[in-house]
């Protein structure tokens, strides 16, 4: 019996307007009453997160920034899982060299040291999700959009190091060329040994600390209310979900979501355009899955 449900957001909870579909929040607030809890596991940061669940009036626990910071219910932080000083300065020298425009996220948030490049990058990933978009539309509708979700300029990422108790816990790369540039990146960034790297379009890979995974943090928060993996649901998408299907005892792959995501989920529902999520939970509760 699923006592607990891990959802992703982009691109699964979320659909094509950055919002969840009245479908979804029905399904979600079925659960609750069924006694499940449900949860958002995402590649956002909670400033990030928290606004389209406030929209829909959802009370949750988060895993965020792929699994570096868990917070409780209340917005109390649970624990994080940092990316060493050391380690992320070496990344920054790598990523320079190769010209990769990247944003670090930290304790207290989003950092970049280009608002064009920003918009840029992500106007490929909003035309990714509304391909009908033309690519002045793509940028006109990010930058609208990214203008209400926090972020930080710095001229100079080294600033971040002289300020106290900060901690890294996430670095996002982006490229237009997509794994053509990132798949070597991804390479040499294997070799350093405790970092993982992930994704969650095609156009960027996600840095984190090895031990800072979603499946490592559902699996914490499973542990935490005494619950089996077995009676663990989660929903995923993309790369930067694997490690949670993987652990789950009933996983559910979006209908949108990438091949490997599929491959490793036990069932696949409807894309995030329609209400996938709401249909997974309706199911796996009904069906007693």
């Amino acid at each position: 019996m699923i006592k607990l449900i891990a959802s992703d957001m982009d691109g699964t909870l979320l659909n094509a307007n950055m919002q969840i579909s009245e479908e979804n929040i029905q399904a979600i607030k079925y659960a609750q009453s069924q006694g499940v809890e449900f949860m958002v596991a995402t590649g956002r940061n909670r400033k990030e997160a928290l606004p389209p669940l406030q929209e829909a009036g959802i009370d949750c626990a988060m895993i965020t920034l792929n699994g570096a910071q868990v917070f409780d219910k209340s917005g109390t932080s649970l624990f994080t899982v940092p990316i060493s000083k050391e380690k992320t300065r070496s990344l920054m020298d790598l990523l320079r060299e190769k010209d990769i425009y990247f944003e670090i996220s930290t304790s207290n948030g989003i950092y970049s040291e280009s608002q064009t490049r920003r918009i840029e990058n992500f106007a490929i990933h909003t035309a990714e999700a509304m391909p009908h978009l033309t690519h002045k539309m793509a940028i006109a509708m990010t930058a609208a959009r990214l203008a209400f979700l926090p972020i930080n300029y710095v001229k100079d990422f080294k600033e971040l190091f002289a300020i106290e108790d900060l901690e890294i816990l996430k670095i996002i790369c982006f490229h237009q060329d997509g794994a053509r540039v990132l798949g070597p990146i991804t390479q040499e960034i294997d070799g350093y040994g405790d970092l993982v790297v992930t994704s969650s379009g095609q156009n960027n890979i996600e840095i984190n600390h090895r031990n800072a995974q979603k499946g490592i943090a559902v699996a914490h928060v499973a542990k935490e209310r005494a619950i089996q993996l077995s009676d663990v649901m989660t929903i995923g998408d993309n790369l930067n979900d694997v490690s949670m299907i993987q652990l789950a005892g009933v996983s559910f792959a979006m209908g949108n979501g990438e091949i490997e995501v599929k491959e490793y989920a036990k069932y696949l529902t409807d894309t995030n355009i329609e209400s996938g999520v709401g249909k997974a939970i309706i199911r796996a509760i009904d069906e007693n899955l």
